[in-house]
């Protein structure tokens, strides 16, 4: 049987438990049985007085995998004694969704209340994530949505409007240990029959590897219960188990943008280690090697800019590294690109004084060019005044003509370029305002 099929008849499976996967099998009833989220669901929070009091509310569930998001719907319906319905935003389409509203408008016909859930509801478009807003408006459905991803950013502000968002976190590694001894000793649900013998160090090694999962760390202790020998979950037993375990990581979503903003920042910040980390971070992700070469040339021109021009030409270098070695070998280039560039002094001197001019440049629009720095290659053009009065600086005294001037009349005077005081701008901060005080008095002469 499909997934589809699945999603399509929720408790197809109701009277075969024992099939089910131990994750799905211990899967919580009550809110007690819950691990993690006592953000939103320790006694006394919004979200645990409206379920226990049953007055539910359309909502979204925002968080990583394995957080309870589906648990959460479950109970959502439980405690509001409303049928529950789920569809897939992976494996549904618009039909999918009429045919689940039709279901629920003739419960609604019959005084009774529809829980529909909709997991990945990020995925959805625009006129499927529509279809929902009228029936969340007449009471039909109690809409939960439940993503990986910012709502904010993939979901309709129309739907957003009529929902709450509860975030949700990664689950702690304790509290996942809690939901595998739980499993351990549930004689009804889980492998209690097996009278298992496993230390509270493995159980954390679960925990850890489940990476905030409470779903895949009760499939890794399902696995190493079936692997047991002598109903004893060793190191041998764990080491088969956990040998291929992989982080969270999601290259489009995210999480994806959250790390690469976490390693510019580390740059910027001056933190060699901090960058080194989420640069490794990223590629055990499996992102791609060349986009970090390129992000990392953009930390080197716009953090830490004329303050170490090298940086530059070292980032351009460990990106055709790279290229040239591909991995594993050119990730170490990359690495040394990513140290140096957080212990390289900063400025960001020269980005300011571009994103300056360009802002003033969309207010001032089309100014004239001073007729002393205009070309004049035609006799009329030197007949008109194009090029009158210009001084090559190279003839004057010192190599620069410091009366002359180069910006548009209306901008005369105007500063777009501060140098730092820091590596290399020290020195250029020195000598730029030491020309412009020259200027100032050649033209106060």
């Amino acid at each position: 049987m499909s997934r589809r099929d699945m999603y399509d008849a929720p408790g197809l499976f109701a009277e075969s438990d024992d099939l089910k996967p131990l994750a799905e099998r211990m899967r919580p009833r009550t809110l007690d049985e819950i691990v993690g989220q006592q953000r939103v669901l320790a006694p006394g929070k919004a979200l645990r007085r409206a379920l226990e009091a049953g007055r539910v509310h359309s909502m979204v569930l925002w968080g990583p995998p394995g957080c309870g998001k589906t648990t959460i719907a479950l109970l959502v319906a439980r405690y509001a004694d409303a049928d529950f319905r789920a569809i897939s935003a992976v494996l549904s389409g618009l039909p999918d969704v009429r045919k689940a509203l039709a279901e629920a408008e003739a419960n609604f016909a019959q005084g009774r209340r529809t829980v529909l859930f909709v997991d990945e509801v990020h995925r959805f478009n625009k006129a499927q994530q529509d279809a929902f807003l009228p029936h969340i408006e007449r009471g039909v459905i109690i809409f939960i949505g439940a993503t990986t991803e910012n709502p904010s950013f993939e979901l309709n502000s129309a739907l957003l409007s009529r929902c709450r968002v509860h975030v949700l976190e990664a689950v702690t590694i304790d509290d996942i240990v809690t939901a595998l001894k739980r499993a351990l000793h549930d004689h009804e649900r889980g492998l209690g029959e097996m009278a298992l013998e496993v230390s509270d160090e493995s159980l954390r090694l679960i925990a850890h590897a489940a990476d905030g999962d409470v779903r895949r760390g009760l499939t890794l202790l399902e696995i190493a219960a079936e692997l047991a020998e002598n109903h004893r979950i060793d190191d041998t037993t764990l080491t088969q188990v956990l040998a291929d375990r992989t982080r969270r990581f999601d290259k489009g979503g995210e999480q994806f943008y959250d790390q690469i903003s976490a390693l510019h920042k580390s740059v910027r910040s001056s933190d060699p280690d901090a960058a080194v980390y989420w640069l490794c971070r990223m590629l055990d992700g499996g992102v791609d090697p060349l986009y970090l070469a390129r992000r990392m040339t953009r930390m080197a021109v716009e953090d830490v800019g004329l303050a170490e021009p090298r940086a530059w030409r070292m980032a351009l270098d460990a990106w055709d590294t790279y290229e040239r070695l591909g991995s594993p070998e050119g990730e170490l280039g990359l690495a040394q690109l990513a140290i140096w560039l957080a212990i390289a002094p900063k400025s960001n001197a020269a980005y300011k004084a571009y994103n300056d001019a360009r802002a003033l440049i969309r207010e001032t629009g089309t100014l004239d060019v001073p007729m002393h720095l205009r070309n004049a290659p035609t006799k009329l053009m030197k007949g008109l005044g194009y090029g009158t009065g210009y001084q090559y600086d190279h003839d004057a005294e010192g190599g620069v003509a410091l009366d002359q001037q180069c910006l548009p009349d209306q901008l005369d005077g105007t500063v777009f370029y501060e140098p730092v005081e820091r590596g290399l701008e020290l020195k250029l901060r020195e000598k730029l305002l030491s020309l412009r005080e020259a200027r100032r008095q050649a033209r106060n002469k």
